[in-house]
């Protein structure tokens, strides 16, 4: 008699155990994240091609910053409390970040809203707040590198002045750069073109330069024309600034006010391009 194979096979429910799956499930990549950091790598090499940036906010400021910071000379006198020419370097800087907020990135944001940008943004899946976050990492860093261009230019020439009070120096920087960075990106939310964001942006950086960063020095002017100065925003932010690098006061006012600049300006920019 030959032994008989049985051809039934067995299965889950016969034997009592449940067959699980062991491989688990692949965790998702944060889509937000994702997108910001594909939209935060366009800005930034987008930023090298424009010729705003490198003739506003590199050029300009360190030209005029060779042209007048040898024009007054290198002693201190009834005029300039320090070395002139120290106090146009640390005055330029603010330059920089007045040339970034108010001229660069007004009309790079209106040129995207003009051309429809931004809504293929919006229907190509990045959230809005990525869009104000973009802008705002793109003006800092453009800040930064021209800044630095400015300084190593200058410590040559005139010599880059000792920082006395390192701490608030850098805290008038951040606190000014957000603030002008925040009005920038405003700005191009509510100008209608990049021609009027680049009229309007023009209008508020030259009379702040000219009288409360660049141009003569408070001593020399009318006491109308220093009244108007010690209020502008830009003028402020370079009090903030400039006094605790050269060791000429605290500035603490200043700094506060632009503080309260920097929240509210970040607060409407925010509120513009959640719309």
């Amino acid at each position: 008699m030959s032994a008989t194979t049985s051809s039934e096979e067995t299965t889950p429910e016969q034997t009592g155990t449940v067959q699980t799956s062991t491989v688990a499930p692949a965790e998702p990549v944060p889509k937000d994240r994702s997108v910001t950091r594909r939209l935060l790598g366009t800005e930034l090499r987008l930023m090298t091609r424009d010729p705003m940036t490198l003739t506003f906010v590199l050029v300009f400021p360190i030209v005029t910053m060779l042209i007048i910071g040898g024009s007054f000379g290198t002693e201190p006198d009834e005029v300039f409390p320090i070395n002139p020419a120290h106090w146009y370097v640390a005055s330029y800087f603010t330059v920089v970040i007045g040339a970034t907020g108010l001229i660069m990135l007004p009309v790079h944001i209106a040129t995207y809203r003009e051309r429809g940008v931004l809504r293929r943004f919006a229907a190509a899946g990045f959230p809005r707040w990525s869009f104000a976050v973009a802008q705002l990492v793109v003006g800092l860093v453009a800040i930064a590198v021209s800044g630095a261009a400015l300084l190593a230019v200058a410590a040559p020439v005139y010599g880059v002045p000792d920082v006395e009070d390192p701490l608030r120096v850098v805290v008038g920087v951040a606190v000014a750069s957000v603030a002008f960075v925040s009005i920038g990106v405003l700005l191009g939310t509510v100008m209608p073109s990049a021609r009027a964001a680049q009229a309007m942006g023009m209008l508020l950086f030259f009379p702040s330069f000219l009288l409360g960063v660049g141009g003569p020095p408070p001593a020399v002017m009318s006491d109308v024309l220093r009244e108007v100065s010690d209020k502008l925003p830009l003028a402020l932010a370079n009090q903030a600034i400039r006094e605790p690098w050269l060791g000429l006061g605290d500035a603490t006012g200043a700094l506060v006010t632009v503080s309260v600049v920097a929240v509210v300006a970040m607060m409407l920019a925010g509120r513009r391009t959640a719309l």
